[in-house]
């Protein structure tokens, strides 16, 4: 995904919406903090979003611009509309987020994207494979912080066996990856 696919989907879901502001918080975030990111960050052609002001009409964003949709089939990517609560953020997430907003290009919505280390904690919950990928281009292209990562985890609502396998992941990879290993 580019940056202006970004801001085009900014400017469909809140349209739909019927909102001015949308939280996006899938890998598709990572282009508030760094519109020009790797393009191994880049890889997906889904933006995770929901309408900030009307979280009530997260589902027609999906049902009308989501996969297989015409939308994406005229782009080529699609806006995934799905609550927030679907992710585990950090705590204090919302006052960091990074805006994506321009009067000409988005028409002055604004697309409230998760910051770099809150989206990266929040993919190591999920801990799947393409996550665990995601975080490891952010730490090995020096785009997140070691110490500022482990901050975000410790803030995690999740259990504390969580927390230390995330950790210790986190030690790991920086460390394998020529990072300076991190401490807690």
């Amino acid at each position: 995904m580019r940056y202006d696919q970004l801001e085009h989907a900014i400017r469909a879901a809140c349209d739909v919406a019927g909102d001015t502001e949308l939280f996006i918080f899938g890998s598709q975030a990572i282009l508030g903090t760094y519109p020009d990111a790797p393009e191994g960050l880049r890889a997906s052609i889904e933006v995770d979003v929901q309408p900030k002001n009307r979280p009530e009409n997260t589902d027609l964003v999906d049902g009308s611009l989501g996969q297989d949709s015409s939308f994406h089939e005229a782009f080529g990517f699609y806006v995934h509309g799905i609550p927030i609560e679907a992710a585990t953020l950090p705590e204090g997430w919302e006052g960091r987020t990074k805006d994506v907003s321009d009067v000409k290009t988005t028409r002055g919505y604004v697309g409230h994207c998760l910051e770099a280390h809150d989206l990266a904690a929040s993919k190591l919950v999920a801990f799947r494979e393409k996550d665990r990928a995601f975080v490891a281009i952010l730490l090995q292209e020096g785009l997140i912080d070691g110490q500022t990562l482990q901050d975000r985890i410790g803030s995690l609502p999740v259990e504390g066996g969580v927390r230390e396998r995330l950790r210790r992941w986190v030690e790991v990879t920086a460390s394998e990856r020529g990072a300076a290993p991190q401490g807690r």
